[in-house]
């Protein structure tokens, strides 16, 4: 099992906040957004860690460093920016276990999803698994769109309005047939380049706690609400 932390952004979103510091590395409660991504990794059994690192990478080092706990850190910097799919395939040359999934965090996700348990629905034919989360407010996201076998068919751009949903959660299980579907060039979207053009992804389904601390009115409330994500 092999695991990629996608950390390489901008976060110009967040303004300020990140001009010196990753946004992986802000602190929430009583951890950063890393330590508490690492800690679900961790159960997974993962020994590396690959950080797709960019934007602040060398502060990024200096931080973590190459050891979190009995965990190794790798990382695979990019010189330009790639772009999530881009970043994703690069940082899938510096994996060790090149014949076995993968799971990929985007870096700014809070969640208590279990991992483990998204682990026992990858089908091992398929080409890999999506958080699907549930979120009260759609409006600002993209929605899921797959049937009762929870096979994903397409992802619905959002459409502003405010309804419960299931959102693209930003963490994903490929099995290792998936790069197939990445083009040759080296900076694309694994969502607008890729995902419209898998054949067989599946939706694993959550109810669990979960935020995108991309925007600082999210951020803030993560930081008020850590407890949260001790469940």
């Amino acid at each position: 099992m092999n695991a990629v932390i996608l950390c390489g952004g901008l976060s110009t979103r967040l303004g300020d906040i990140t001009k010196t510091i990753p946004k992986i590395i802000l602190p929430v409660g009583p951890k950063t957004v890393f330590d508490w991504q690492m800690e679900k990794i961790q159960k997974l059994g993962v020994k590396e860690v690959v950080l797709a690192a960019g934007h602040l990478a060398e502060f990024l080092y200096e931080q973590v460093g190459t050891k979190w706990q009995d965990i190794e850190i790798i990382y695979a910097i990019e010189d330009k920016r790639l772009g999530t799919g881009g970043a994703i395939k690069h940082a899938l040359e510096y994996i060790l276990h090149p014949d076995e999934p993968t799971i990929i965090l985007n870096g700014d996700i809070l969640t208590t999803a279990d991992f483990n348990d998204m682990m026992k629905y990858l089908r091992s034919e398929s080409d890999g698994i999506i958080l699907g989360s549930k979120v009260e407010d759609v409006a600002s996201y993209g929605t899921l769109i797959y049937n009762n076998q929870y096979h994903l068919e397409a992802f619905k751009e959002k459409e502003g309005k405010h309804e419960v949903g299931f959102i693209n959660g930003g963490i994903y299980i490929f099995n290792p047939r998936f790069k197939k579907y990445f083009p040759e060039q080296q900076v694309f979207s694994i969502e607008y380049d890729v995902f419209p053009n898998v054949k067989d992804l599946d939706v694993y389904e959550s109810d669990r706690a979960w935020i995108d601390v991309g925007v600082p009115e999210r951020l803030e409330w993560a930081r008020e609400n850590w407890e949260t994500f001790e469940r």
